[in-house]
């Protein structure tokens, strides 16, 4: 008896010990926030070059990624920052160094970027670079998934500055809800972190008071995947919805806003229904700045946002026309508190 409980005490000691030395991400924490970067590099003839030396550097940070190709030519780099621009710059002994600029990571994507190296005895007046990326379907994938870049964040209207606003990008969308699943099954992640309200009450933090889980001035990509079959995407049988946030660069930027509302911006009219709202005040106000505390190291971010909300305690009555006074009294009673003519509570 005594021997078996000290062989289940030793089992469990080494399941403790193997979960804790699992990294932080991998235990608690499911998404992809990074990108990656893949390609072949090749000579004249169209054959690999093994050895060759690829560097990409994030031009906003100076932030370096390497790695150098395998015997058939061909090279990865991983976990690689999202957005761009990056500069990929490829060398190898005997031939002219190859540049491209001007690439820029998706979310969760490998982006394929092909070189071909010039042998550096030719005198050449230009190096010619041939490049590709990868089609829609293509083996990189991991399932139906729409990604929201950092420039249709910024140029595309938004009517509540949340994150629904931009979700609807999506065509399996209606608000949060995706593909006819309600939105309380979906998994939110922001930076690999869950975003879920852990009572369900709403599809994610902050819900039951109309607020988005953040900013969407702090937000630089985001994407929605519907049933994906990558390892790292689970936990939901709605949409996975994964927000990575901005963070500095080498220069300093910021902005502030402000958004406000009240009765006088609704309308109050349907048909021949008239019905007036009670007074109210809704402002929205924020702000966020970034920049570099040592250049191409260390970097800071931060970002505000609070929304401001007054409403009267009772609205202003209900007033039917002459044409709804000649309908019967039960008829009128029902119109009245139909959500779609009044806001008022009925008497």
């Amino acid at each position: 008896m005594q021997r078996r409980f000290i062989t289940k005490s030793v089992l469990l000691g080494a399941f403790f010990a193997l979960v804790m030395a699992l990294p932080v991400g991998q235990a608690f924490a499911q998404g992809s926030t990074t990108s990656a970067l893949s390609g072949t590099v090749v000579d004249e003839k169209g054959e690999g070059l093994p050895g060759a030396t690829v560097i990409a550097i994030h031009e906003p940070t100076g932030s370096r990624y390497g790695a150098s190709t395998r015997g058939d030519g061909r090279y990865n780099i991983v976990n690689m920052r999202v957005g761009g621009p990056y500069k990929v710059t490829v060398s190898f002994v005997g031939y002219k160094e190859s540049v491209q600029s001007g690439i820029s990571l998706t979310l969760a994507s490998e982006i394929r970027q092909n070189f071909k190296l010039e042998l550096n005895q030719a005198q050449l007046e230009e190096v010619k670079v041939v490049a590709s990326r990868s089609s829609v379907i293509n083996s990189g994938r991991t399932g139906a998934a729409t990604t929201v870049s950092n420039s249709s964040i910024t140029t595309l209207p938004t009517l509540n500055r949340s994150l629904g606003d931009f979700a609807r990008l999506d065509p399996r969308a209606n608000g949060l809800n995706f593909a006819g699943r309600n939105a309380l099954f979906n998994n939110v992640t922001v930076d690999g972190a869950f975003f879920n309200n852990a009572f369900a009450l709403s599809p994610t933090i902050g819900g039951q008071a109309g607020a988005s889980p953040i900013s969407v001035d702090a937000i630089d990509q985001f994407q929605v995947l519907i049933a994906p079959y990558d390892v790292r995407q689970g936990m939901a049988t709605g949409a996975n919805i994964n927000v990575v946030t901005k963070s500095g660069t080498n220069d300093w930027t910021g902005s502030a806003y402000y958004f406000g509302t009240n009765e006088n911006q609704v309308g109050n009219k349907i048909g021949d229904a008239v019905s007036q709202y009670g007074k109210f005040q809704r402002g929205q106000f924020g702000g966020r700045i970034g920049g570099a505390i040592i250049k191409n190291k260390l970097f800071i971010f931060g970002s505000f946002e609070q929304e401001l909300q007054t409403l009267s305690n009772a609205a202003r009555g209900w007033r039917p026309t002459e044409s709804l006074r000649r309908l019967p009294l039960p008829l009128q009673r029902r119109l009245r508190v139909c959500p779609l003519i009044t806001s008022g509570a009925p008497d």
